[in-house]
């Protein structure tokens, strides 16, 4: 994973809320928050991204619960910020390999879709097993293999035929690149985690349009710069391609695609 994987900045926050957050976060935000129903104790969130299990985590939780919500990404936290304006939320910006926070402090750590992204992942379990106190749960996902989730398959499949000879790696090598149950399980062990279980959660993936979710993978995530990167100033022409690509693969209207996952629980 380059660093480039990781770069959330300039426009990418708003368009990545705006375009991907309701069809492949908000499903699974929601599955997230159920499992902290009624949830009463310390709930630490890592790679908060802009929000979006935060926002379902405060609604779900109960009423003496504090949730401090971070991520590495500065642009992020901050466009979170902006549309998150809740009592029992602190937002701070923090890298999950290297927790600004005391051993035991937390009764709960929950990421979503943020595992992925990490190039210490060792290091990441290890901080959230440190973080929490004596039979706190770490609750996580993943998204499952590329293929079991046919949007971001579409759009992996239009970007990469347009650049045969170097393709974007983007979206297999990062996103949906790290969903072996085994490696899971034994880096989970391997920090601490005695409890582990894993959950295949396939759930449905509404977009507006093909075109729109083509727009937010092309523009709303760090494929952008591999985008521009093999066609300097062409990006626009990019996203018209791919999303007629999808257009014409899911028709024009809305779609509802199939989304797959798995939720990881860890004690």
């Amino acid at each position: 994973m380059s660093e480039a994987d990781r770069a959330f900045v300039g426009s990418i926050p708003e368009i990545y809320d705006r375009l991907l957050g309701p069809t492949l976060f908000e499903p699974y935000a929601r599955d997230l928050a159920r499992r902290f129903a009624r949830f009463d104790g310390a709930l630490l969130e890592t790679a908060a991204g802009t929000g979006r299990v935060t926002r379902a985590l405060a609604a779900a939780v109960g009423p003496r619960a504090a949730i401090t919500a971070t991520d590495l990404n500065a642009p992020m936290i901050a466009r979170a910020a902006e549309l998150v304006g809740l009592r029992n939320i602190a937002w701070r910006q923090a890298d999950a390999q290297a927790l600004p926070f005391d051993d035991r402090s937390f009764d709960a750590v929950v990421c979503q879709f943020g595992v992925m992204f990490f190039p210490d992942k060792a290091a990441g379990f290890a901080e959230a097993r440190r973080v929490l106190k004596p039979g706190g749960r770490f609750v996580f996902n993943v998204w499952d293999d590329l293929a079991a989730n046919d949007l971001s398959q579409a759009v992996h499949e239009a970007a990469t035929s347009l650049f045969p000879d170097d393709p974007p790696a983007f979206m297999a090598r990062t996103p949906f690149g790290w969903h072996d149950q085994g490696r899971i399980r034994a880096m989970l062990a391997q920090a601490g985690f005695t409890d582990i279980q894993v959950e295949i959660m396939a759930l449905e993936t509404p977009a507006a349009s093909a075109a729109d979710f083509a727009t937010g993978m092309c523009t709303g995530s760090p494929l952008r710069t591999e985008l521009e990167a093999r066609a300097p100033g062409g990006l626009e022409a990019i996203v018209d391609q791919v999303a007629a690509a999808l257009t014409r693969r899911f028709g024009p209207g809305p779609v509802a695609g199939h989304g797959q996952a798995l939720v990881v629980t860890a004690i």
